[in-house]
């Protein structure tokens, strides 16, 4: 039997994540999951990949809003769900632009000096839209400020088989996935076309091409060449690294560690399902 094993989210983008044992689903993915992101001057997005300080940023969730804590410094900062007279801009992720709304100065000064360069932190408002890639969509489905889909799902024994590879045992934090399950066997995620979790419709989309984040220590902000390293031997296609499958949803509810994952249907070029001309990168 498959069975759901994980399940994280991530409220602030390229901020460590929050394991949970039950998660919302709503249209952007789990409830508060990468509903907040750092931007630069540009209103362009800010991530591990050029600020692997921001893995020492750990955010929780209360009843009234984020407190987000210095993991050394043990500084905080409480960022509250409902603020009044946020203004508006348009943010830049990747090829998209969305509107947003910015937090606040606090929030702001707070946030550089933790990390040593400037940035300014804002949130998606419910009316915010942010189409996924057309070229996989199901029904003009919609995501958060997540690279590229609401969801990322890994299979336990697709890690196990990695770490058998290296040197060093890998977390699953490195991979940052928001669903993970076991049983099986290696990479049969990448086969899923649809599943069902709990009674809720889930597709698999796009296998998810890796950049270098998860070679960040999750823990410590220091970087490497692995897994990339091991990765390029056995999961390379078109010049990119496959590991996780992103996920689209349809249905309401919520899922929980221990829910079974129900195989429905397969894709029949399970190995490799890549489109040449989409570039899908870290979530």
């Amino acid at each position: 039997m498959l069975q759901i094993s994980h399940l994280y989210i991530y409220p602030i983008k390229s901020l460590s994540g929050i394991e949970v044992d039950e998660a919302l689903i709503t249209e952007k993915g789990f409830e508060y999951d990468r509903r907040w992101m750092l931007v630069d001057e540009n209103n362009r997005f800010i991530s591990q990949r050029e600020l692997a300080q921001m893995t020492q940023l750990q955010p929780a969730i209360t009843n009234e809003g984020l407190l987000v804590t210095h993991k050394t410094k043990l500084e905080s900062i409480f960022i509250p769900f409902k603020s009044s007279g946020r203004s508006r801009v348009m943010v830049t992720i990747w090829d998209d632009s969305c509107m947003a709304e910015f937090v606040s100065d606090e929030a702001d000064e707070w946030l550089t000096g933790m990390l040593g360069m400037n940035c300014r932190l804002v949130y998606m408002p419910e009316e915010s839209k942010r189409l996924v890639d057309q070229n996989y969509a199901r029904e003009n489905e919609v995501t958060s400020f997540a690279d590229a889909y609401p969801f990322l799902m890994i299979g336990q024994a697709s890690l196990d088989d990695l770490n058998n590879r290296l040197a060093e045992i890998l977390p699953l934090n490195r991979f940052r996935p928001n669903i993970v399950f076991t049983g099986g066997t290696p990479y049969q995620e990448d086969s899923m076309a649809g599943i069902s979790i709990g009674g809720i419709l889930f597709s698999g989309v796009k296998l998810c091409a890796r950049c270098v984040i998860i070679t960040i220590d999750q823990d410590k902000g220091t970087g490497g060449k692995e897994p990339l390293k091991t990765l390029a031997t056995y999961r390379q296609k078109n010049k990119k690294l496959y590991f996780g499958q992103n996920m689209l949803c349809k249905g309401e509810g919520s899922i929980k560690v221990g829910d079974e994952l129900k195989v429905i249907s397969t894709h029949h070029d399970d190995r490799f399902r890549i489109n040449p001309a989409s570039e899908i990168f870290e979530t």
